[in-house]
């Protein structure tokens, strides 16, 4: 049978035109191949690399995802993990759109954040005329609690000419099948029919928005999107005084980081970015606050990351405590307590932000980004054994019993529950388990997670130390000692490196944690040609970018690199005293972000691209932990 290769369509754009109209291209070309067994290849030819051309923003109660073009690609209400209101990323027929377009087509267009803040400004140049979008959700502390409403606001001034724009507000529900009724108000148009109902409060006449109308752009004017609690003040000066007021939040939020000498414009918009991903109402941090999108163009590694993910806690916890944030510290310890408290079995790896343990994967009728299907709700893995989650959940713990700012938790101290987690530890020794990377079907005795025995059973040792428990620091001695003799079983003389599991030659980039967790120590001659190994055997361009792991997994051989496996070798480097080698290769990787200096969970190493789920958490994690790594290195003082 003839093999014949996928039809490619080239197409060559500015990129002011790219802009407005890729969306309306690939639904053309999703019509002409109505076969949805054929594959096609789209190339955009404005420029060899893919990014995701969005802003963020939020408030700690959702996320909003903001085009170039104005258009809110992705907003979930009334949760992270609900369906989305506005869900044009996946789909640009059934997911709505919230666009302020001009009537004549964009000439450029130009996105940034106001500094120190999470309020995005997009600056529209269009044939006629200059306007800016300022977008932002609510966020300021009010009656001795934070305001975070569900409430976009958006505020379009004109810049320069008499631009004509077109107000566009179509909110869809239950991903895409569901489009509400519209009514209107004295002022503001109702959404009915949706999990509650949404409310448009605008000085733009009713009619122009719901008829699609050009209208000039003569004087200010504001949008605000609510869901469930209609606005009921003065729309001009309620956007206004919001605006104020939480540019200040973010500005003082910032103010109290602790960042580094170095790359601290990055550092500070990556602190922000882990910040907008916690879930205020129980603490819990997402992975990403987006689903299905692609690690690789047609790979179908298109997962649903709105989730709690327990491997990702000790890195977060880290991060934290070096930008000396203690509050989400320590409500994210909280919510991992109340799973641990809630749940009899503690090896289950991933959890709603409610702390719900049933994530069943589900695929949606949705085209997918770009047309990469499947589009998924849930995710399987809450199912898988990752016997690693023990010891992260004895590291977050570690805190709550030593740190002295937590007196008032250690008076609370739960010695039980650390015999509990070491007799999981204990019982697990020997156990295949999916590791960290989730494979689905297969099982191995993965190094990582032994790793994560050897440092759980280290905090739980300090633990007992610091509370004079003889007995516990006797088992967790025991249990150290048994971890690192499974460590060892992974070692191979001839690779001169720890490999991915016991048994078997495949590596892993995890693995650049044996060092960073000081298991075999720094600047050791193991350490070093561990670390040389690893770069050798998964270096995807030579220059900080490195594969997960290159052996066949469920879906075939990884095509893209896994970003914060660069951070974790900047560390490495760091650990084993290769300073000018990490610095070099950390602004590297800095050159990874998109515009306004987001970073996504994948890098194609070929093309330099951008993919994976966006805005992913763990990159921005692994920048900020590898910044600070190299600057206590250098020790430089910044006023010198």
């Amino acid at each position: 049978m003839a093999v014949t290769s996928p039809p490619v369509l080239c197409l060559r754009l500015c990129p002011a035109e790219a802009v407005v109209t890729g969306s309306l291209l690939l639904t053309m070309i999703q019509r002409f191949f109505n076969d949805t067994k054929v594959l096609y290849t789209l190339f955009l030819v404005v420029s060899k690399r893919h990014a995701y051309d969005l802003g963020l923003v939020g408030n700690c109660a959702y996320l909003a995802y903001v085009g170039k073009n104005t258009n809110i690609r992705w907003l979930c209400w009334p949760r992270f993990d609900s369906s989305f209101v506005f869900g044009d990323l996946l789909d640009d027929e059934k997911g709505g759109h919230f666009s302020i377009l001009p009537t004549n087509g964009i000439t450029s267009s130009e996105q940034h954040y106001i500094e120190n803040t999470n309020v995005l400004a997009t600056t529209v140049t269009a044939p006629d005329g200059v306007y800016r979008v300022t977008d932002y959700a609510p966020r300021f502390s009010q009656y001795g609690r934070y305001f975070k409403p569900l409430m976009l606001v958006r505020k379009i001034e004109k810049i320069s000419g008499n631009p004509s724009v077109i107000v566009r507000c179509e909110p869809k529900g239950d991903y895409g099948n569901i489009t509400p009724n519209v009514s209107f108000g004295s002022n503001h148009i109702r959404y009915r029919g949706l999990e509650d109902q949404l409310r448009l409060t605008t000085n733009i006449p009713l009619n122009y928005v719901t008829n699609l109308q050009p209208f000039t752009l003569t004087e200010t004017k504001y949008l605000i999107l609510t869901f469930g609690v209609p606005l009921e003040a003065p729309i001009e000066e309620t956007a206004e005084k919001f605006l104020h007021q939480t540019i200040d939040y973010w500005r003082v939020w910032v103010e109290h980081c602790n960042i580094p000498n170095i790359f601290q414009k990055s550092v500070v918009r990556s602190g922000l970015v882990l910040k907008l991903h916690q879930y205020e109402d129980t603490g819990a941090i997402i992975a990403s606050g987006t689903t299905s999108l692609p690690e690789s163009p047609g790979s179908g590694r298109n997962w649903d990351y709105r989730y709690f993910w327990v491997r990702d806690t000790y890195y977060t916890l880290n991060a934290f405590n070096q930008l000396g944030h203690f509050q989400e510290l320590d409500s994210y310890s909280h919510f991992l307590q109340n799973i641990v408290a809630n749940n009899s079995n503690l090896g289950q790896p991933v959890y709603s932000i409610s702390g719900a343990k049933d994530l069943t994967e589900k695929t949606l009728d949705l085209k997918g980004y770009l047309g990469n299907s499947p589009v998924r709700l849930g995710n399987a893995a809450y199912k898988q054994v990752q016997n690693d989650v023990y010891g992260q959940i004895l590291l977050s713990l570690l805190p709550l019993y030593i740190d002295e700012r937590m007196i008032s938790q250690r008076r609370l101290s739960n010695f039980d529950l650390i015999y509990k987690l070491l007799g999981c530890i204990e019982q697990t020794m020997d156990t295949p388990d999916a590791g960290l990377w989730e494979f689905r079907g297969m099982s191995r005795k993965h190094c990582y997670t032994f790793l994560f025995h050897w440092a759980g059973a280290s905090a739980a040792q300090k633990i007992a130390t610091a509370f004079q428990k003889n007995e516990l620091v006797d088992y967790a001695r025991k249990l150290k000692a048994m971890a690192a003799e499974q460590i060892e079983k992974c070692y191979n003389p001839k690779l001169k490196c720890y490999t991915s599991a016991v048994g078997l030659e495949d590596l892993d980039a995890s693995l650049f944690q044996l060092v960073t967790m000081q298991y075999l120590g720094q600047n050791t001659e193991r350490a070093s040609e561990h670390v040389e190994a690893l770069r050798k055997g998964l270096s995807a361009d030579g220059e900080g970018l490195f594969y997960r792991y290159l052996h066949v997994d469920d879906f075939g051989k990884p095509d893209v690199a896994f970003l914060v496996c660069g951070f974790w070798y900047v560390s490495a480097l760091v650990a084993t005293g290769k300073i000018d080698e990490a610095l070099s290769t950390y602004e590297r990787l800095l050159g990874f972000s998109n515009h306004v200096g987001l970073y996504s969970e994948d890098i194609d190493p070929k093309t330099k691209s951008q993919w994976g789920n966006f805005v992913q958490t763990y990159s921005h994690v692994g920048l900020i932990n590898a910044a600070f790594d190299i600057d206590r290195k250098l020790n430089k003082p910044l006023f010198l």
